[in-house]
């Protein structure tokens, strides 16, 4: 392993190729050792009160509004206020930053693509820096891409407007290290983006824009605030050029939104319901309350009332402010089969049109297929308007912390023991493969989705619940469930396929993170240990 260290106190593990020269620049090195060096002790702090946090709840206390903080709460105050290009939201495309991907996204019949480092990206070194360089293309207009056919992609006229996920505070970037440490994995993607985009992306007429996932506190967004405004300093910029969405995607998170909004109150343009990691936390941050357990994961909609719940709140919260409150992601693959397509379709409008009534101001779409679908029902309930800051719901009655505990009723049935099975390990495979983003059973699953997946299996084993049948759920049948869904696994991929992949590896990590007595809190940090 190559080691070398450009002029500061940042070592990285791997040779420069042209690549890495073309993002690792001497000033944008610099740059990032300076966020680096200034900001990392902090994180540290943050993610050590998230343990102290989450310590306090497995010994049986609840998450709940902080009185502390209720000041912040019952004041009349607003947001800084929201650039032009960011004030029609109404539908918003993800995906990773992979090149082609990058051009379809901002081609789709969609206002915004959120890039992503994050969830739908598996973080090797070679697609973290390949990102960096197809994002500073696409902000330049120049990116292009010619797939092995000879077919050419390219940016129409008016793209999409950009925001880049940086990945949360939890995740490393290993092949960086700081005082022997790996580095936050967010500052690498924050400074590179920023560094190389800020002054063509206000030239174009729009700004350094950022999706800031798995926040679980106010300090946490405070500390991202302190990054934002070092930086505009640094770079003599008016504060409040940089800004950010947040994602509302843990179960603490939803406590403190008004908090949040806050301490970011230059920087902040909106809120958004990630439920899929919103699910996942609900199950993570409640592991030890054998009373919350959710069900099914196919049964756990945005009806069920503590959903339901959050979603109300979110909007009512960032509307008060002046800030968007961004609806959730629509994870369906439109289908070739014209009658399966239908059912999909239907089931997005279905879903888009509770968001769009709730009084969202827009949503996520994970394929630029359902575009179409998703853009005519928002259109329809927005009319000429740009967005509903003006929907209040100050009708509403006053959302209970009990509200957004509520356990959630359904069944555990082998079948969706066993889908979760299959889900995570060829999630995993993918993952570890160097896929962060995969279609399955015609749903695309990111990191929050196979999350869910693994983590509900490992509730029902630590509290020794019995499926629907009257089996309980020990690791004895999960694992008898596993080697027979291995093989299901291999007849639906195919021998070479699976042969050629990790499926031996990932169910082994599927083996380990499910049946371990101490939930880990992300499968993505085993799985980094298996990425290049």
């Amino acid at each position: 392993m190559t080691q070398q260290t450009v002029g500061t106190e940042l070592t990285f593990t791997q040779g420069f190729t042209a690549a890495e020269r073309q993002v690792l620049t001497d000033d944008a090195v610099e740059f990032l050792a300076e966020l680096v060096g200034k900001f990392t002790p902090r994180r540290n702090e943050l993610l050590a009160a998230r343990a102290s946090a989450q310590h306090k709840i497995d010994q049986g206390a609840l998450p709940d509004f902080i009185s502390e903080t209720a000041s912040i709460r019952d004041s009349e105050w607003k947001i800084r206020g929201i650039p032009q290009d960011l004030r029609d939201r109404r539908v918003e495309i993800t995906g990773p930053v992979e090149r082609k991907m990058v051009i379809n996204a901002l081609n789709a019949n969609v206002k915004v693509f959120m890039a992503d480092f994050e969830d739908s990206l598996a973080p090797s070194w070679d697609k973290v820096i390949e990102g960096q360089i197809n994002l500073h293309d696409a902000v330049n207009g120049t990116i292009s891409y010619t797939n092995e056919a000879g077919k050419i992609y390219q940016l129409k006229p008016n793209p999409a407007v950009l925001i880049a996920r940086v990945r949360g505070l939890h995740l490393p970037e290993k092949h960086v290290l700081w005082r022997g440490e790996a580095i936050p994995g967010g500052l690498f993607d924050f400074a590179l983006y920023f560094f190389h985009n800020y002054r063509q992306l206000l030239a174009n007429g729009s700004g350094p824009y950022f999706y800031l996932p798995k926040t679980q506190s106010w300090q946490e967004a405070a500390w991202w605030g302190d990054v934002f405004s070092f930086t505009e300093d640094r770079f003599d910029l008016p504060r409040g050029t940089i800004k950010a969405t947040v994602l509302i995607e843990t179960l603490p998170a939803v406590f403190q939104m008004d908090e949040i909004l806050y301490h970011l109150r230059d920087h902040i343009v909106g809120l958004n319901c990630g439920r899929w990691d919103y699910i996942f936390s609900y199950i993570k941050t409640l592991k030890n309350h054998g009373d919350r357990v959710l069900p099914d994961r196919q049964s756990v909609t945005m009806e069920k009332s503590f959903l339901s719940a959050y979603s109300r709140l979110l909007i009512r919260t960032c509307h008060k402010r002046g800030a968007f409150a961004m609806g959730g992601m629509a994870a369906f693959i439109p289908s070739k089969d014209a009658e399966k397509n239908a059912w999909v379709l239907n089931k997005v409008r279905a879903d888009k049109e509770l968001e769009a009534n709730n009084g969202h101001d827009g949503t996520w779409v994970a394929h630029p297929g359902l575009a179409d679908t998703v853009m005519e029902v928002f259109s329809g309930v927005l009319g000429n308007r740009q967005n509903q800051l003006e929907v209040l719901r100050e009708s509403d009655a006053p959302i209970s912390a009990a509200q957004l505990l509520e356990p959630c009723e359904g069944e555990r049935s082998e079948a969706g023991m066993r889908a979760n099975i299959r889900v995570a390990v060829q999630y995993i495979e993918a993952w570890i493969s160097g896929n962060g983003c995969v279609p399955i059973y015609g749903l695309m699953e990111d990191a929050a989705t196979a999350e869910i997946s693994r983590t509900s299996i490992w509730q029902w084993i630590h509290h020794e619940k019995s499926l629907s049948d009257g089996r309980p759920v020990t690791k004895a049948l999960f694992r008898q469930m596993l080697q027979e869904e291995m093989l299901v696994v291999r007849e639906e991929v195919g021998e070479a396929r699976f042969n050629a992949g990790r499926f031996e590896e990932a169910a082994r990590l599927m083996e380990r993170i499910t049946t371990q007595d101490e939930l880990i809190d992300f499968l993505t940090l085993p799985g980094y240990e298996l990425l290049a």
